[in-house]
């Protein structure tokens, strides 16, 4: 059950940095600059968390979200979260990462509470700051590396040129996924999208 006197976090992991901007690890960045784009916000540096941050709310007069992209490189993403929290008062059920997801294929995507990290550091740093794991979780799926390559590689390289025809209309879908979570509830969401 959400508690609208507290806004939503939503969470966009990755890396900082020119670098790491098109890489598959970067994912949840792309999203938060969407989200943020919709709400007409510009991100700036918080005062209190090593993160970039902006607010809004959905629709006139709709739930407050807090939108955020942790500067700290993913290993280490859970204590500016944590800070985020706890500045604006968000419980953990109104927690939402928005992360790459090895386990499933490019462009699926799937919302979840709580549950594994599946070794995935930017999730494991976030529920060891939080103290829990029942946060919300958009996955979107990069699928599995080809061949031998190395998965650690693999997520800090780009997407191919393949994947990048369809990112565009991918990363539109996640925002819609984290909106859709924010004003419909979990389980109308899973229906609405597990789908595909």
């Amino acid at each position: 059950m959400t508690d609208e006197t507290h806004p939503w976090l939503v969470v966009g992991l990755g890396n900082p940095g020119k670098e790491y901007a098109g890489n598959r690890h970067n994912v949840g960045f792309m999203v938060a600059d969407l989200l943020a784009a919709r709400l007409g916000g510009k991100f700036g540096r918080h005062r209190r968390a090593v993160a970039e941050v902006t607010e809004g709310r959905l629709g006139f007069g709709g739930p407050k979200l807090v939108l955020a992209k942790p500067l700290t490189y993913m290993n280490l993403s859970g204590g500016p979260v944590a800070a985020l929290a706890q500045f604006f008062k968000v419980p953990p059920g109104q927690v939402i990462a928005v992360h790459d997801e090895l386990d499933i294929g490019y462009g699926q995507l799937r919302a979840k509470c709580g549950g594994g990290e599946g070794g995935h550091n930017g999730l494991r740093s976030m529920s060891k700051s939080l103290g829990t794991k029942d946060y919300l979780r958009v996955r979107f799926g990069i699928g599995r590396p080809p061949g031998r390559q190395d998965p650690a590689d693999y997520v800090l390289s780009d997407f191919s040129s393949a994947e990048r025809k369809e990112l565009e209309f991918l990363v539109d879908r996640a925002a819609d996924v984290v909106e859709a979570i924010v004003t419909r509830g979990l389980e109308w969401t899973q229906n609405a999208y597990h789908s595909s």
